[in-house]
């Protein structure tokens, strides 16, 4: 690994710009809120370009398959040449592929929209936290992540009326092009208020092995989970793919040995999983994924349990995503008093406790709308700011993008498997209410196994250790 510091950090951290907030949240909202818009609008999308569900449903695989290998590479990028080109130019990406999915003229056209936009939107968020890390001091940091969290739980709560009104008043490709003018008062402010950073040092080659070997590994990874290649070819696929991606993950691991050992930056920084502290957050942060991953079939509940119309469905969530924001702004304002421990064994025990009472069937429907209140609380405080605190804590300064990379990674891929493995266990127990029960019992012992692993986490933060002690 490369001795060098591609970038150095602004000395007085409280010169940071004042502007540099609302340019950081203004451009995670934009991302945020084209991932709460777009499920409103599938079903106008399956009209305009005569689409199955099937197809329908590749809309968000393009995405997720192309953000996951961009986060990654964003992050690598962001560590080499400073976090302000980075940022600006993930949010032009992200621009880009909404212009590109507004005026689509097929379907084809509109994944290469919705890839580049998983490309753009793969670096704004990774890219933002490293910046809050490198700009804001310790005391400043848990505030600012948490409002990230508060800022996603927003947009999810305007979205899907925002993109309705849309629809109604215009068409659905204003959907897509009201990123446009966002885009570029983030990119305007950007260029004045994120801070700029100045090399030190030769920067060694891109690692272009670990880049392929990177997306290739996520892509397999991703269709595997998702299984949407064998609902196109109608053969099943997806254990061929898991294997692949099983098979991929140690020959990525020699390969970024390899750099490493040869002086070079590697796409992956493996010196970060010696740490102790590092690698029990990445277990909770794909931990917090499936968390956060599993509230999308609460609803099937209130539907097959309780009887409520699928038109309503959506807001007997409205609690739960009122109490996730507040969950989020909270545990950032007491991150420094109690430390990220604490926080973060606080919200696995909202999970567990709201997902456990969630699948309890005597609570009626007021009890099972009560119960959505935890949960809510405990996704705002394990993806709000503790997690990211702490990898930013842990990490050199020259992999702290890089390791915020590797969160959102691990949270993906957590909210991927929730999914799957919901639907697999409802399915056995044989569908229906009583089979959601059993998955969402299944997930109140998944966040308490979580409970657990953190009470590994060290009980005080401390300064930033160095990376090859293994704490």
């Amino acid at each position: 690994m490369s001795t060098a510091l591609p970038t150095k950090a602004p000395k007085d951290a409280a010169s940071a710009p004042p502007r540099l907030m609302p340019v950081l949240l203004t451009g995670v909202f934009m991302a945020a809120l084209d991932t709460a818009v777009i499920a409103p609008a599938i079903p106008v999308l399956r009209a305009s370009f005569d689409l199955s569900i099937r197809d329908a449903g590749l809309l968000m695989v393009a995405f997720i398959m192309f953000s996951l290998p961009s986060t990654a590479l964003m992050a690598n990028l962001g560590d080499r040449h400073g976090r302000r080109p980075v940022y600006l130019a993930s949010v032009a990406l992200f621009a880009l592929g909404s212009l590109v999915v507004a005026l689509s003229p097929n379907f084809a056209t509109l994944l290469i929209g919705r890839a580049i936009q998983g490309i753009g939107g793969g670096g704004i968020i990774p890219t933002a936290s490293a910046v809050i890390g490198d700009a804001l001091p310790p005391a400043q940091r848990g505030r600012a992540l948490g409002l990230i969290g508060a800022v996603y739980g927003m947009a999810f709560v305007l979205g899907p009326p925002l993109a309705s009104l849309l629809m109604v008043v215009a068409s659905w490709h204003w959907i897509f092009l009201l990123n446009l003018p966002i885009a570029a008062v983030v990119m305007w402010m950007g260029r004045r208020a994120l801070p700029a950073q100045q090399r030190s040092g030769a920067l060694p080659p891109l690692d272009w092995t670990g880049i392929v070997l990177v997306f290739a590994l996520l892509a397999t990874l991703v269709l595997g989970i998702t299984r949407s290649v064998d609902a196109l070819a109608g053969v099943t696929l997806w254990p061929g793919l898991l294997i692949a991606a099983a098979l991929l993950l140690p020959l990525l691991v020699v390969v970024e040995r390899t750099v490493g050992r040869r002086a070079g930056r590697p796409m992956i920084p493996l010196g970060l999983f010696r740490n102790r502290q590092l690698r029990i957050t990445y277990l909770l942060t794909a931990g917090a994924g499936f968390g956060m991953g599993s509230v999308i079939f609460l609803t099937s509940i209130a539907t097959q349990a309780y009887g409520v119309a699928h038109a309503q469905a959506g807001f007997v969530l409205l609690p739960m995503v009122l109490f996730s924001m507040l969950g989020s702004v909270s545990s950032g304002r007491l991150l420094n008093r109690l430390g990220a421990r604490s926080v973060i064994l606080a919200g696995f025990a909202f999970l567990g406790v709201g997902y456990g009472a969630s699948a309890w069937p005597g609570f009626g429907l007021w009890g099972f709308i009560a119960a959505t209140v935890p949960v809510g609380l405990g996704v705002g405080v394990v993806v709000g700011g503790a997690l990211r605190t702490i990898a930013i804590d842990e990490a050199p300064l020259e992999q702290r993008g890089a390791a915020q990379g590797l969160v959102n990674i691990f949270t993906s891929v957590g909210t991927l498997m929730s999914a799957t493995a919901i639907g697999a266990v409802a399915d056995f127990a044989g569908g229906g209410a009583h089979g959601l029960r059993l998955a969402y019992a299944g997930v109140a012992a998944v966040m308490a196994l979580m409970l657990l692993a953190a009470l590994a986490l060290r009980r005080s933060p401390r300064g930033k250790p160095a990376l090859h002690a293994g704490t």
